[in-house]
């Protein structure tokens, strides 16, 4: 046979890495918010907190992480800089998922971190964002193994994970099937135009 070179396009993406030392100063937050939303929904989602002084040093983490990712990806970022659109935490009790969707409106990187994640409980999905490929796909030949036929994608998280996307991948959050609540932080990133500099003045 032929020895054919591979030349991988559109390749999708998703980034992820165990950030545990954010958990405390970030539950705290989360915890503050959610005691206020008071509701006994199945689903339960906060306000958005990106600006608690508490939880600064991870917003600065995500956002420079975010800025890295895009860069990466071959973005010209050089003149600009990423911003919270959002950032709340998702309560799922049991019973509770989130269907597929996107996060449109100048959103440019989705990221999650997750806070409280008990045994059966909410795992995050990832889908196929081609739908021209999704309209004609085949058979996986093994569905125990992720190949280029693979789709959904689906990623079993852990306190303290925290996995980056590029805001148009498709994802969604399959049943909590535990008694104990599911929680994590849903944050959106957009870019803008980095401010100007001051002109550096001497003074005589």
């Amino acid at each position: 046979m032929d020895n054919l070179e591979e030349l991988n396009y559109y390749v999708t993406t998703v980034y992820a890495i165990l950030k545990t030392e954010f958990l405390e100063a970030v539950k705290g937050v989360s915890d503050r918010y959610l005691a206020e939303v008071q509701s006994d929904n199945a689903s339960v989602m906060t306000g958005s907190y990106y600006h608690e002084p508490e939880v600064a040093y991870f917003a600065q983490y995500v956002s420079q992480t975010a800025w890295n990712i895009l860069n990466s990806q071959g973005y010209n970022m050089d003149q600009l800089v990423t911003f919270f659109t959002e950032m709340w935490t998702q309560e799922h009790k049991t019973g509770s998922y989130m269907e597929t969707h996107v996060h449109p409106r100048g959103a440019q990187i989705s990221a999650f971190y997750f806070l409280d994640i008990p045994p059966d409980s909410c795992q995050i999905i990832l889908h196929d964002p081609r739908p021209a490929k999704v309209m004609i796909n085949l058979f996986p030949k093994d569905d125990k193994v992720i190949s280029g036929a693979t789709d959904p994608i689906v990623l079993s998280p852990q306190p303290g994970m925290l996995i980056f996307t590029n805001s148009w991948l498709p994802h969604s959050f399959s049943q909590n099937r535990n008694e104990m609540p599911c929680r994590f932080v849903h944050m959106n990133l957009s870019v803008m135009p980095a401010p100007a500099k001051e002109p550096d003045v001497e003074i005589v």
